[in-house]
């Protein structure tokens, strides 16, 4: 089997990044061939990348010809996509070329303002989705999203990296407690209502600690934020973290925090999850399809600083609740390992390239 693959990688570490990295070696260790069209392609020459106008010039144009090329030479492709202006300069021409090519196209629908953007722009989405093979969503939240536009999609979960993302040898002691959030520094994120919520909570855990690993353009904000609040004691910003950096900040915490406001099937909460972490998150989007309030994560309104306050202190003082958290946690991120996501994409892609 041949097959296109088209996505972002990384840098960043994002979720659809490592998603697109983790799928290319994974298949080819399954002996399929994979040609990749990289969707964040350095701009050359660099300069290239700080003029706006032309930057996108010098992306478009030579994305398009790569993928008009890699669809002659593939029987199948596989296009990672997300919402708004991502889907219509680098999803729906995808889409397109496929259909004039006469190769089918998988389209991987990702991102958590799924309902909102097609809100918006489904007369503008759907005629490009008519002409794609199969719509593939990674949880039951997008699907249920889709189907209120009256469009159908398969599951198949993320992929998460087991051998990777796995419990610490022994759990930290908990002179201090600590907190771990790794999401970027985006108002999309939360983390301003995670450092009210700190502050909230050490009024009665004073030894309530929070590490942040991840950058944006938060980042300032949210340091004068801790300042404001009186956390300059308890808080550090770490900055992005490379994968393994992530595995260690989670062995060293006692819980992860996911204060979203918009989510779709975080990575950041199932690889916690893998790791034996208790996770406290907000409940949003597709995460109340991936976890259940009181048995594998504490669930809390978005926006709602005492009520992630009140997780974060009962996690604290319930040891029983954080081992219940741990052990029903690593059972549930069993469905997203390879050996059980590998045979849905195989059987997709000889599906799809048997009829084309």
């Amino acid at each position: 089997m041949r097959l296109g693959l088209v996505g972002p990688l990384p840098p960043p570490n994002g979720g659809m990044a490592m998603q697109t990295l983790q799928l290319a070696r994974l298949l080819t260790e399954e002996g399929v061939a994979v040609e990749m069209v990289q969707t964040n392609a350095p701009y050359w020459p660099a300069v290239v990348g700080k003029v706006r106008g032309l930057r996108a010039l010098f992306r478009i144009l030579p994305y398009l010809w790569r993928v008009w090329r890699m669809a002659g030479r593939n029987d199948v492709i596989h296009l990672m996509a997300n919402s708004g202006w991502s889907w219509q300069l680098f999803a729906a021409p995808v889409i397109w070329i496929g259909w004039l090519r006469k190769k089918p196209v998988l389209v991987n629908y990702r991102g958590g303002e799924a309902r909102e953007y097609l809100a918006a722009s489904a007369r503008w989405v759907k005629p490009s989705l008519t002409r794609a093979a199969q719509l593939v969503v990674p949880s039951g939240f997008l699907r249920q999203v889709f189907s209120e536009f009256g469009v159908a999609a398969a599951v198949i979960p993320n992929i998460i990296d087991l051998e990777l993302f796995s419990p610490a040898p022994k759990p930290p002691t908990q002179t201090s407690f600590t907190l771990a959030i790794t999401r970027n520094l985006e108002p999309i994120y939360g983390l301003d209502t995670a450092l009210r919520a700190l502050a909230l909570a050490r009024e009665e855990v004073p030894s309530l600690q929070l590490r942040i690993a991840g950058s944006g353009p938060q980042g300032a904000e949210l340091e004068r934020l801790v300042e404001t609040l009186g956390l300059g004691d308890a808080v550090v910003f770490m900055g992005r973290l490379e994968r393994q950096q992530v595995v260690e900040l989670y062995h060293s915490a006692h819980a992860m925090l996911n204060p979203s406001r918009v989510d779709n099937m975080p990575n950041s909460v199932l690889e916690a999850l893998a790791c034996g972490l208790p996770v406290i998150s907000t409940n949003v989007g597709g995460v109340p399809y991936i976890v259940e309030d009181g048995q594998t994560a504490l669930l809390v309104p978005r926006d709602d600083a005492p009520a992630m306050a009140q997780a974060m202190i009962r996690l604290y003082n319930d040891s029983s609740l954080r081992n219940q958290l741990r052990e029903q946690g690593r059972r549930a991120v069993a469905q997203y390992a390879w050996d059980e996501v590998r045979p849905l994409w195989l059987a997709q892609y000889n599906k799809h390239t048997v009829t084309a």
